[in-house]
């Protein structure tokens, strides 16, 4: 591949900036205003000191690629600053944060139009589709970095339809006294309130650093990464706190409570029942086409750790359009494997508490890079500067220990255990780790021939069983309007926010 052929299959600013805006938005923002609900309006501190934090975050990666465009994100900076084992740890921490959270992602978007189309509404269909989904989006990813790039703007970009139409013109149905009615329903004192508004609004920014993980499919990464990782953050939080807020002064607190369709119900108030269709058919696609963008960071993380020598070798395999196309394959196997074993109800309900274990492991790769920096920008920018960069560094760090002490006790202590028992995993790969440094051999190298055709091949045949299940199996195929009550298939686990 030439080094005209490997730019021109990269992605520029805009792009960049909205997988950022899209990957943390993910499924979650359709979902928030009920969530906060609970604790009231109050919420908006809460909005505002998130933001402190994730925008200090932001700031963190945004700093750090500036200082080393590498590939890899937080694994990378973890590595540079803190030695190989615990860049092993974060790499395998956050690798696997992200391939469970993404099973979530996927199935939260299609319970979205599960009413639309009746035969979703079986459990097994249900896996079937999510699957199909799985590999094609894989599929798009192994075509290249451009392809997802132009499905995650144009996903990305239907997404802002109802948020942005919501932030800007629902105050025209704004009502300050229900606002207000509802300032702080939990029960508990305002700071309580407050800070459990943190433990939701958190996981409204994980994803914050995709555009580093990403650094070697975007171009220019010195420039751009850092503006895609501060835009994406600002762009994400303006929609969060404008349509939450004017949600909650549109809908009475016990309504928003009992909603699983805030914004279709916010929309139906507003425009009647067909803007609500489209506001879930645009959550639905927004969730599905972020997929795509969580996939290529799961990859691009995989085939750093691989290039030094700390995760297997077939992640580091590339094809001409520089993906790690096998390592994505192996990911689209085990996120189909852990589809199928979650197809029962309880299965459900036990990989939603599995899935928020994942975004509770995603906050130690966080705090890693915020501490790296100290490390890593040591002597190279000015003293001013780095004094700066100590402040907002720290206000990083705490706001993530901050929201895993606010955190479920239960999913933390296992989280932590996980960690812990990640040295035993690293004391298996040290030998492989020292073969790449005595030169016995070079990781990476072209992909297997049979790997594109082994997923194209894959795709087809997951999308025809899934028309054969829900077309071949169904005689009632009556795509429904959504009810005046919007209703989420019970097959939807709770939405992760990305």
């Amino acid at each position: 591949m030439t080094p005209q052929t490997a730019e021109s299959n990269k992605i520029g600013l805009v792009p960049a900036t909205l997988m950022v805006a899209g990957n943390m938005m993910g499924s979650g923002v359709f979902m928030l205003p009920a969530n906060l609900a609970v604790i009231g309006s109050i919420s908006l501190i809460g909005w505002l000191i998130t933001i402190v934090g994730a925008v200090s975050l932001a700031l963190v990666f945004a700093r750090l690629a500036a200082l080393d465009p590498a590939a890899g994100g937080p694994y990378a900076y973890a590595r540079r600053a803190f030695g190989d084992y615990i860049g092993y740890q974060t790499n395998l921490v956050y690798w696997l944060a992200n391939v469970i959270g993404n099973v979530a992602l996927i199935t939260a978007g299609l319970g979205y139009i599960t009413h639309f189309f009746p035969p979703l509404q079986d459990p097994m269909t249900f896996a079937l589709a999510q699957v199909a989904m799985i590999w094609l989006l894989t599929y798009a990813n192994i075509l290249g970095p451009r392809m997802v790039g132009r499905i995650q703007s144009l996903t990305t970009s239907l997404v802002f339809i109802p948020i942005l139409g919501t932030a800007l013109f629902g105050w025209f149905w704004f009502d300050s006294q229900t606002f207000n009615a509802s300032w702080n329903v939990s029960g508990k004192s305002n700071a309580s309130a407050i800070m459990a508004t943190l433990t939701f609004t958190l996981w409204a920014f994980i994803g914050v650093e995709t555009a580093s993980v990403s650094a070697a499919v975007v171009r220019n990464p010195s420039r751009n990464v850092p503006i895609a990782t501060v835009g994406g953050v600002l762009l994400a939080s303006v929609a969060y706190v404008l349509s939450s807020s004017v949600i909650m002064g549109m809908l009475p607190n016990k309504e928003l409570i009992a909603s699983s369709a805030p914004f279709a119900d916010a929309a139906r108030l507003a425009l009647g029942n067909t803007a609500a269709n489209i506001v879930a058919v645009c959550a639905a696609v927004g969730c599905i086409g972020s997929l795509g963008g969580w996939i290529l960071l799961v990859g691009q993380s995989a085939k750093a750790a691989a290039d030094d020598g700390l995760f297997s070798k077939a992640f580091a395999k590339t094809n001409p359009k520089g993906v790690p196309s096998v390592g994505l394959t192996l990911v689209a196997i085990l996120m189909s494997l852990l589809v199928l074993a979650t197809i029962s109800p309880s299965a459900s309900q036990q990989f939603g508490k599995i899935a928020s274990v994942a975004v509770i492991m995603t906050l130690l790769p966080y705090i890693y890079s915020a501490i790296a920096l100290r490390v890593l920008a040591y002597g190279k920018i000015p003293q001013q500067q780095y004094t700066l960069f100590t402040v907002i560094l720290l206000i990083a760090a705490i706001y993530c220990l901050v929201a895993l002490v606010g955190s479920d006790g239960q999913q933390t202590r296992w989280s932590l255990i996980f960690v812990i028992a990640t040295v035993i995993f690293y004391a298996l790969i040290l030998n492989r780790r020292r073969s790449v440094e005595e030169k016995h051999w070079l990781p990476g190298g072209p992909e297997p021939k049979w790997v594109q055709y082994f997923t194209l091949g894959a795709t087809v045949t997951a999308l025809c069983v899934f028309f054969w299940f829900s077309v071949g199996q169904h005689t009632d195929l009556e795509l429904r309007l959504r009810a005046p009550q919007p209703q989420v298939s019970n097959q939807q686990s709770q939405p992760i926010n990305h």
